[in-house]
């Protein structure tokens, strides 16, 4: 490739100052989201890769556990994702003896998850960490604070898609 094809377009205008605080963006508290999420599926996805798992089954293992029953169908809505997606995770969960997957009492058809004993035991064993990553980022919080935190946070979440399960 000649030099002139390896040059940026002369209408392409390089930046080389950083972006800053433009258009009411609130790029301090967008960065903090970035820190905070990455380092608190930072514990849980150490543990889920010595079993060859990621963040997919983290959320399927969570929700079955805190909701036990919870039929796929549900489970689908919550985390908002195709069946063909699930699919693949939740077969390796349940080969693997974390998910019990059982037959509705009415509806044979219906497929209900269940977390084995061995699921459970995962599904704490990611969620410590991240608890104690909260209790203290919250520590020396007041309950007003707390509540506080608690509103932001429902805040984020978008009410079409949260009308699944609540975490």
């Amino acid at each position: 490739m000649s030099q002139v094809g390896a040059m940026k377009s002369v209408s392409e205008e390089i930046l080389e100052h950083p972006i800053g605080e433009t258009d009411g963006i609130d790029f301090e508290i967008i960065e903090l989201l970035f820190f905070a999420y990455r380092d608190f599926i930072s514990d849980p996805d150490a543990i889920l890769d010595t079993s060859g798992f990621g963040r997919a089954h983290h959320r399927v293992v969570h929700f079955v556990n805190r909701e036990p029953g919870l039929t796929v169908a549900a489970l689908l809505d919550t985390l908002k994702i195709t069946k063909q997606s699930l699919a693949r995770v939740l077969k390796q969960l349940i080969d693997s003896g974390y998910i019990a997957q059982v037959a509705g009492p009415e509806d044979r058809r219906q497929r209900r998850l269940f977390p084995t004993a061995k699921g459970r035991e995962l599904a704490l064993a990611l969620a410590k960490p991240q608890s104690c990553r909260i209790a203290n980022a919250l520590k020396g919080l007041g309950e007003s604070e707390r509540a506080a935190v608690r509103r932001f946070l429902s805040g984020m979440i978008n009410p079409a898609i949260s009308s699944g399960s609540a975490d």
